[in-house]
Formats: C-alpha cells, sequence, structure tokens
C-alpha cells in the first residue's frame, strides 16, 4: 500500500463518509412533519399511515448488519454506493406516490440505505492516518445524531412552507449528490473477508427475528402488549433469535461472529449501546411535545413544529462541535473513559431538565447537554469495537452495534410511549400526556443513562491486540491508501 495520504485528502474522505451519515439519518426523520396529514394526504387510515414511519425502522434493522458483512466481503466502498441506490429509488417513488402502498415501498427502500453510517466507520479504519482515526470515527459515528438534530426543522419549514413532495424530491437530490462524492472521493480499499461466503441461512435467519422483535416493540402500544399478534410476534423472535444464534455459532463464515460478539468488550459496548440509544431517544420524544402542548396545560410552551425544530437544533450543531473533542478524548484516556463520560453527561441532562423544562430555552440547553452526551458515547463505542475485531470483521461488528443502537431507540420510544400514554390529563375534549408522565420519562431517561455508564465501567481493558486492531487509546488503521 501506498503511504499515508495527505491531510486535505483525509479529511474530504471523511466529510464525505460524515455527509453520507447525516443524509441516512435525516431520511429517518424525514416524514415526522407529515405524520399528523399523512391520512389525509394519503387517504388511508391513521394505522395504515403509521407504516410509513415503522417499515424504515423495520428494513433498516435487517440491512445494517447484511449491509456490513457484505462490505467486508466485496468492499466498503462498494457497497457505500449499493446503498446509495435505493436512497434515491425511495425518494423518487416516495416523491410520486399518490396512496399508502407506494409510500411504504419508498420508505422501505430509504430504509435500505441506513448502513452507510457502520460501513463508513469501518471504513474510516482503512484509509485515515492513525493519529486522525480517532476524531474520524466519533464525528462520523455522531453523523446519524446530528442528521436527526438538524433535518427535524429543515423538513418542518419544507413541510410547512412548501408542497409535501418537495421533501423527496430533495432527499432524491441529496442522495445523487453523496453517491457521486463516494464515487469520486472515496477510496476503493481491499475487501477484508474477500473470497469468503455470505451466510443466506443466518441472513434470513436474522430478518426473521429482527423483524418479529422489532415490529412487536413498535407496535405493541398500539395493538395492546397483551395481545395475541404482539405475544406472537415475541415468541416469534426468541423462537427465531435462538435458532439463528446457534446456527451462526456452528457455520464456518456466519453473518455475525457471534464467539467475537461474546467477548466482554464488546457485548458491554453493544449493551452499553443500546442503552444510550434508550437515553438519547427519550428526550427526543419528550421534548417536541413539550414545545408544542398547548400553554393552557400549564406545561406546555405552544411553539409550532418549525419553532420546536429549531429550538433542539442547536442541539445537533453541538454533537458536530463535540465529536472532533471526543476523539481527543479517546486518544488521551481511552474510548473506554469517554464512553463512561458521555453517559454520565447525558444523565446530567437529564438532571437539569427537571428544573428547566417550564421554558424553551431551559429545553434547549438541555438538549445541548444532553446531545454532547451522545456525542462522545456514539464516537467511543466504534473506537471499542474495532479495537477487540479483526480487520476481515470492522464493517459487520459495527454493523451490529449499529443495530444494538437502534434497538435502544426503538425500546424507548415503546418505553416512553407507554408512559405519556398511562399518565395522562383530559383537557376540552382532548387526551394529552400530564406533567407527571414527562417528568416520569425524563427520570428514566436520566436512570438508563446511569446505568449505561455502569455497564461501560465494567469494560475490560485490552489485553492485547486482536487481529489487526490496537491498543486501549485508540483503534489501529492499517496504512493508509492514497485516495
Amino acid at each position: 500500500m501506498d503511504g499515508p495520504q495527505p491531510t486535505t485528502r483525509s479529511g474530504a474522505v471523511v466529510a464525505t463518509l460524515a455527509l453520507a451519515g447525516t443524509i441516512a439519518a435525516v431520511m429517518q426523520t424525514l416524514v415526522t412533519p407529515l405524520i399528523a396529514e399523512m391520512p389525509q394526504i394519503l387517504d388511508t387510515s391513521p394505522s395504515n399511515a403509521a407504516w410509513v414511519v415503522t417499515v424504515t425502522l423495520l428494513v433498516a434493522g435487517v440491512c445494517v448488519p447484511v449491509s456490513g458483512r457484505l462490505g467486508d466481503l466485496i468492499g466498503k466502498r462498494r457497497m457505500l454506493l449499493i446503498c446509495a441506490v435505493p436512497l434515491v429509488v425511495g425518494s423518487v417513488v416516495c416523491a410520486l406516490a399518490s396512496s399508502i402502498v407506494p409510500m411504504i415501498v419508498g420508505r422501505g427502500l430509504q430504509g435500505m440505505g441506513m448502513g452507510m453510517v457502520p460501513l463508513g466507520i469501518a471504513l474510516l479504519r482503512d484509509v485515515v492516518p492513525a493519529e486522525k482515526l480517532s476524531g474520524s470515527i466519533a464525528l462520523v459515528s455522531a453523523s446519524m445524531g446530528i442528521g436527526g438534530a438538524i433535518g427535524l426543522p429543515v423538513a418542518a419549514a419544507v413541510a410547512q412552507y412548501a408542497n409535501w413532495r418537495v421533501l423527496f424530491w430533495g432527499s432524491a437530490g441529496l442522495a445523487l449528490l453523496i453517491g457521486a462524492l463516494i464515487f469520486f472521493i472515496v477510496p476503493d480499499v481491499p475487501a477484508g473477508a474477500k473470497g469468503q461466503r455470505f451466510d443466506v441461512p443466518g441472513a434470513v435467519g436474522l430478518a426473521i427475528g429482527l423483524v418479529s422483535l422489532l415490529l412487536a416493540i413498535s407496535k405493541g402500544g398500539d395493538w395492546g402488549w397483551g395481545s395475541g399478534s404482539t405475544l406472537g410476534l415475541f415468541a416469534l423472535a426468541v423462537a427465531a433469535l435462538a435458532v439463528w444464534g446457534i446456527y451462526e455459532l456452528r457455520t464456518r463464515e456466519p453473518l455475525v461472529d457471534l464467539r467475537t460478539t461474546a467477548r466482554p468488550r464488546v457485548l458491554l459496548t453493544n449493551v452499553s449501546s443500546i442503552l444510550v440509544g434508550v437515553g438519547m431517544y427519550a428526550f427526543m420524544l419528550i421534548a417536541p411535545q413539550l414545545l408544542q402542548f398547548p400553554e393552557a396545560t400549564g406545561y406546555g410552551l405552544g411553539q409550532s413544529m418549525l419553532a420546536a425544530g429549531l429550538w433542539m437544533a442547536p442541539g445537533g450543531v453541538m454533537m458536530m462541535i463535540v465529536s472532533p473533542l471526543g476523539g481527543k478524548l479517546i486518544n488521551a484516556r481511552g474510548p473506554k473513559f469517554a464512553l463512561v463520560c458521555g453517559a454520565v453527561v447525558i444523565a446530567a441532562g437529564y438532571g437539569i431538565a427537571l428544573p428547566l423544562m417550564g421554558t424553551a430555552w431551559g429545553l434547549m440547553v438541555v438538549g445541548i447537554v444532553i446531545n454532547s452526551g451522545v456525542a462522545l458515547a456514539y464516537g467511543a463505542m466504534p473506537a471499542l469495537i474495532m479495537s477487540a475485531v479483526p480487520l476481515s470483521e470492522t464493517a459487520a461488528a459495527n454493523g451490529f452495534n449499529a443495530l444494538m443502537r437502534s434497538l435502544g431507540t426503538t425500546i424507548g420510544s415503546a418505553v416512553i410511549g407507554v408512559v405519556l400514554a398511562q399518565m395522562t390529563i383530559t383537557m376540552g375534549g382532548h387526551t394529552l400526556a400530564s406533567e407527571g408522565g414527562f417528568r416520569t420519562g425524563l427520570l428514566i431517561g436520566c436512570g438508563v443513562a446511569l446505568l449505561s455508564a455502569a455497564v461501560a465501567c465494567l469494560i475490560p481493558a485490552l489485553r492485547g491486540p486482536a487481529d489487526g486492531s490496537a491498543d486501549e487509546k485508540a483503534p489501529a488503521a492499517q496504512a493508509p491508501v492514497r485516495a
């Protein structure tokens, strides 16, 4: 391989991969401002319209780990380009949709492109000089949160002042842009697991288990947690994942190497990732409602959706600022220390939320603190994972970690949804979540973040380099290829 690439070129690669993650996250939040209007737009029922959000979650849950493994097999750059295709096609299908079915199909295609973030993180290990790797990983890892925080006000503004189809035509243009940038800027590197076979039975088994689990969690509140559909899906998920796990342990070239995943360093990082996902998403659900609830409730702030998004946007900006600082912290003290710090900062944000939730300024400050913690934690997780897995498994391992984060946000959505649905008040004939429900949700977020910090404290130090991995302070890079 060539020697280290010029700083400016590696900077362009990092910027491109961070932009790819941000655009992928924008795709997820794109329809948030339209949820209430979807039944009228598509002439369907509210329950059918909810699938516009759910299908993206389900497809992404299956495709993220599959994309990671394919990245190890055929090359990460090639898979990044492949992921851009369904983002473009799905956006166009949604822009042209006039009924619920094509909209669901388009949103499912958009979900297929969510594997960009773990692929980008894994690719950094191959092309970025070691001294810049930690900061680069932190920035690209945090791009999902950045995109979600910034995309919401932008989508709200477009939905409020332009035709809703503009959102999807714009997302198609962004996906085309990122595809072109990846093609011209991101270098091609040899596949780490080239020559191995793709585990088709493992992919099918994981898909059945994940879809059943995520569907039960995301729809349990609507169907009833004790309903036959919900319990049946949970039972199917347990059975399918158990069979899948046994098969993966016995096959020579598995989709996910469960023996590597069971290493304490990787396992505890993934558990902490789930908890951080719960903690992050709790505030993302609570804050917009507090900002938009009518002032007559005594705790709502009466903001429009656009204004609410703008109040939350500084949190996303803070993630961009903190991510490079998190990389320096990882280099200085190690990724475990950064993960613990991130979880503690998230908990501190929830702690100050209780006295500050009565003003928009207060919620903005809380969002800045929580998102700063998320940036530290998200930057540390891939560093911990990649320091403990072989080079041939970096994309697959990061894809699995991204899946754990997504599982955490899904669980967080379900838990907070149940709390707010159970603790309500009646006003003007409408049932609204009570102030006590919001405070309980904030306390849950704080507790989960503290639990995540406790789990992270148990992550063992790296005893020796894994196959191709690095020391405790930062994951190693191969000699970077010249872009």
